[in-house]
């Protein structure tokens, strides 16, 4: 996005924010990623704004709720069509275990959406057993998970999980994964680049063929 746009953007969104008004900020976002798309708006326009909100006072703390809220709507919203679904195509979506922010996850499934692309989003805080058992349910070729803050980003227990599952991609995204992490699992810096690693195997390769352990799961 242009430097002008951004600011206009900002103020945009901003105001609705401040006038506590969710569906003019959703209503902002959807009408922004159709001219602009999902990873330049995520980027350029999302996170400046909701890292701009401290929230110490409680006129900040109920204005970051509304601008929350909107983001959240309009990334759910966006390409979404009613009666219609896109096949998950191997991707599966989760936030780490405890981790509560999920707004990451919306708009890489949005980003997905835009290209035509589907996945299983099973949200935040999803317990690795409970992970584990996803896997092995749905068997992706692909599995992404979302960490907000160092308390939730635990590097060794993402590499574990990858080392239990060779034939699956696993890649850790947000700004929790502070610590680096070992092969086989990767770290993704920004929204572009967990489109890419989400769109690296053709949509006709569902999975359904991987067998994860010595007995396929039923």
């Amino acid at each position: 996005m242009p430097a002008e746009a951004v600011e206009i953007a900002h103020k945009q969104v901003l105001l609705a924010a401040e006038d506590l008004d969710a569906n003019a900020v959703a209503a902002l976002l959807l009408e922004l990623t159709g001219a602009w798309g999902v990873p330049a708006l995520w980027e350029q326009v999302c996170r400046p704004l909701l890292a701009r909100l401290p929230g110490r006072t409680p006129v900040e703390v109920v204005i970051g709720h509304a601008l929350f809220e909107g983001v959240r709507v309009g990334l759910d919203a966006y390409r979404r069509e009613p009666g219609r679904s896109l096949p998950t195509g191997g991707v599966l979506l989760a936030g780490a275990e405890k981790e509560a922010h999920s707004l990451g996850l919306l708009a890489l499934a949005a980003a997905l959406r835009e290209q035509g692309r589907g996945c299983l989003n099973l949200g935040p805080a999803l317990p690795w057993s409970a992970l584990t058992s996803a896997v092995y349910r749905a068997r992706p070729h692909t599995a992404l998970l979302w960490s907000q803050t160092p308390l939730t980003g635990r590097a060794y227990r993402l590499v574990r999980f990858a080392r239990d599952f060779p034939l699956l991609r696993v890649y850790g995204a947000g700004p929790g994964w502070i610590e680096p992490l070992g092969g086989p699992a990767v770290r993704l810096g920004t929204l572009s680049d967990a489109v890419t690693a989400c769109l690296a195997v053709a949509p006709g390769r569902d999975a359904h063929h991987i067998r994860y352990g010595s007995v396929p799961y039923r």
